[in-house]
């Protein structure tokens, strides 16, 4: 998660939401990145869709099995799906998303027993520091707003 965080904080220097996620295979990184929607003009441009993307592109295959998440913030619909379209095994989350999480907060996408595959889940993993990180942000975006 440490390694996600340092990617949260690099998207905040790019005016990005800052969120970090990282592909773990073997113990390595096969993917890593952070929010770049507004740098990309793209709307799936989530840390999520990047790092799954740049994973596949790693191992040569789009099934990401053998493999962990790691996000700072609990993943919306779009990754949830991107998620369990990639056969990801298991995903660490730090904080949650009462707005648009949907693994634990308004959905449970990836424990859903109607899909066909399932992700186990640890959420919560320094999910103070994951947290506070996007708090700061959108406090700075919101002072801002009002010079």
């Amino acid at each position: 998660m440490g390694r996600a965080l340092e990617l949260a904080y690099q998207a905040v220097e790019l005016d990005e939401v800052p969120v970090g996620a990282i592909v773990i295979r073997d113990h390595q990184i096969i993917g890593a990145a952070s929010n770049q929607r507004q740098m990309l003009k793209d709307p799936t441009a989530h840390a999520e869709m990047i790092a799954i993307t740049q994973a596949a592109a790693a191992i040569g295959d789009w099934r990401l099995e053998n493999t962990t998440l790691y996000v700072t913030l609990e993943p919306c619909p779009m990754c949830a799906g991107a998620i369990l379209q990639a056969r990801v095994p298991r995903v660490v989350f730090g904080a949650s998303d009462g707005k648009a999480g949907a693994v634990t907060s308004l959905f449970q996408l990836l424990s859903d027993d109607r899909l066909n595959h399932q992700a186990e889940v640890i959420a919560g993993v320094q999910a103070e520091r994951c947290g506070q990180i996007l708090t700061d942000f959108f406090a700075s975006k919101r002072a801002m707003g009002k010079k």
